[in-house]
């Protein structure tokens, strides 16, 4: 048995499918982590989302910007963006059973070994908290009232965690530190603008999230996607590892083996 985990697809599904051959993956024995952004931007997210679903338990999946924003645009918040190419999804036959099974998938999946989210956990969140503040918002995506969540998500504020928050303050926080976050300030303030490499930031108060200097420890690895401009991350010190390779923007999609932490790519098919 292996475990691989996966870097945002964003409907890159022939890479995605040309990966899992590279590696002879086997879905009764292996285990498919996939760290987001299943849709959006690529030519085939509808195939990516009948796959993914269709591995049942052999696929660990959590929620990206992107997944969140294809549950909007479903309930008509937003229309569909023709860069999105997310249409033959809402035009599908089984586009019901898709947005029901992609709204019962959590913002953070548990390893024994690492923890893996979208974009990150907040730097003033211990391991308790984050697993608490994964569990509040996918209890509300998997009741009758998901609407409401989905329709008020939309904000970058507030930017500094309290426990005491409440409400879609709270709920807000919560969406965007694991789904949208890549700088901090030394506070760990989130600064939700900025896509920039880390390189080419001018202002010296920001730091990716991961290297707050108050970060608290999880004791575990933390594996995310989302930050393509990054392309990839394995940054020790901090135990984080990055998956985004941008292969929707031409570059190459990544999956980690984590038994022996073997990197597997394939290049932009598009």
């Amino acid at each position: 048995m292996a475990t691989y985990i996966v870097g945002d697809i964003q409907g890159c599904f022939d890479e995605l499918q040309a990966l899992l051959k590279q590696v002879n993956f086997n879905s009764q024995v292996d285990q498919l982590w996939l760290a987001g952004d299943l849709v959006a931007r690529g030519p085939k997210s509808l195939e990516t989302l009948r796959f993914v679903k269709s591995l049942g338990n052999s696929a660990k999946c959590i929620l990206g910007n992107h997944d969140l924003h294809l549950l909007a645009v479903h309930l008509g918040y937003f229309n569909a963006k023709p860069k999105d190419q997310t249409l033959p999804i809402l035009q599908a036959t089984d586009r019901q059973e898709l947005i029901d099974w992609l709204r019962q998938q959590p913002l953070m999946a548990e390893h024994e070994e690492f923890v893996m989210c979208h974009a990150g956990i907040a730097p003033s969140w211990d391991l308790a908290t984050a697993r608490q503040s994964s569990l509040e918002i996918t209890t509300i995506l998997q009741s009758d009232d998901w609407s409401w969540l989905i329709k008020n998500m939309y904000a970058n504020q507030p930017v500094q965690w309290d426990a005491n928050l409440q409400g879609i303050e709270r709920y807000r926080f919560i969406i965007n530190a694991f789904t949208r976050m890549r700088f901090c300030d030394q506070q760990g303030q989130l600064e939700m603008e900025c896509k920039l490499p880390p390189t080419k930031v001018d202002n010296s108060s920001l730091v990716p999230w991961f290297k707050v200097s108050k970060r608290i420890s999880l004791n575990k690895t933390v594996i995310f996607g989302h930050w393509a401009a990054l392309m990839g991350c394995h940054d020790q010190k901090a135990n984080v590892i990055g998956l985004d390779t941008g292969c929707v923007w031409g570059e190459h999609l990544s999956m980690l083996r984590w038994e022996d932490k073997q990197m597997f790519t394939q290049v932009s098919l598009q």
